[in-house]
């Protein structure tokens, strides 16, 4: 079922983000907390791809694994470093025999070790260009589904690092909605007000598609130093930071400060008639199961 299905029908939606393991330990792991999630139903998984495609093979067999373990709908993410037309179609002609039904299309982070990367080498510059193949893949049939695959891309309330411009920033997610986009799921944010404005935005710039917020619970200062290098431009409210600092001596007071205010960040979007909340999990599930529920919800069948 396409995630644009399930957005129209049943909102707001309740979404996890995953990452390919790499050791047999943490897959282990990872499975555990697949099976301690699963009973929240939710409305989808996604499986994370890797600065320049680096987690390939272990995206698709996440996702594979998931399918055909699980009743939740995966949702790999797909990019567009280093990548020709052709190994996209490949790409997507697996996902398509695995029945597969849905594609998060991102632009993508350049390797690493390549700090200068040439886009010019790549089959596509844009993830508006990645929306667009997609939807010509769809056109050939390909896929089980006579629609093809259904199509996310991503949204930045706070702002996309490398686009300072907000107004050019609009203009290229307006052009990835053009392209044939079905959702947008955001970066995180830890300020609901950047995640409403965007969404006023986005309805005055024309962008009428479901819009999913992302949240990612702090539960440890190392945490969340890596996760302000991953995602260039994060900002933490100075309400977050004082009660972090108050907890910085306990690791598990960390964690339930970061617990709580997550769950009261999740609970003013569901007041404020959001789309769906798409957490971040970092393969974990405590955080998750807490949050879920400090919000009251009912696992929809």
């Amino acid at each position: 079922m396409h995630i644009h299905d399930i957005l129209t029908n049943s909102k707001p939606s309740l979404s996890f983000e995953f990452f390919p393991p790499r050791t047999p330990v943490a897959w282990e792991e990872l499975y555990q907390t697949i099976r301690e999630l699963e009973p929240l139903n939710p409305t989808f998984v996604s499986v994370t791809y890797g600065a320049g495609g680096g987690t390939r093979e272990l995206t698709h067999d996440l996702v594979v694994r998931i399918k055909e373990t699980t009743s939740i709908p995966p949702v790999p993410h797909l990019t567009c470093v280093g990548h020709t037309e052709e190994e996209v179609e490949a790409i997507l002609s697996r996902y398509a025999a695995a029945g597969v039904g849905n594609i998060l299309a991102l632009r993508g982070d350049p390797p690493r070790d390549q700090p200068n990367y040439d886009w010019s080498e790549s089959g596509f510059r844009h993830a508006a260009d990645l929306v667009r193949f997609i939807k010509k893949f769809n056109a050939t049939g390909a896929h089980p589904d006579p629609r093809g695959f259904g199509i996310g891309v991503a949204g930045f309330p706070e702002g996309h690092p490398t686009t300072p411009n907000r107004v050019d920033e609009l203009d290229f997610l307006k052009a990835k909605v053009d392209a044939g986009a079905d959702y947008i799921c955001t970066q995180l944010f830890f300020d609901n007000h950047d995640f409403l404005d965007f969404r006023d935005r986005c309805d005055l710039a024309g962008i009428h598609i479901p819009i999913i917020a992302g949240v990612m619970p702090v539960t440890s200062i190392s945490g969340m130093k890596r996760m302000a290098e991953l995602a260039a431009g994060a900002r933490y409210p100075a309400k977050l930071l004082r009660a972090l600092e108050r907890a910085k001596s306990n690791p598990e007071a960390v964690e339930q400060v970061g617990i709580h205010y997550a769950a009261e960040q999740c609970a003013g979007l569901l007041n404020a008639g959001v789309d769906g909340i798409h957490l971040y999990t970092l393969n974990k599930s405590h955080a998750t199961r807490e949050i879920y529920h400090s919000l009251g919800l009912v696992a929809k069948a």
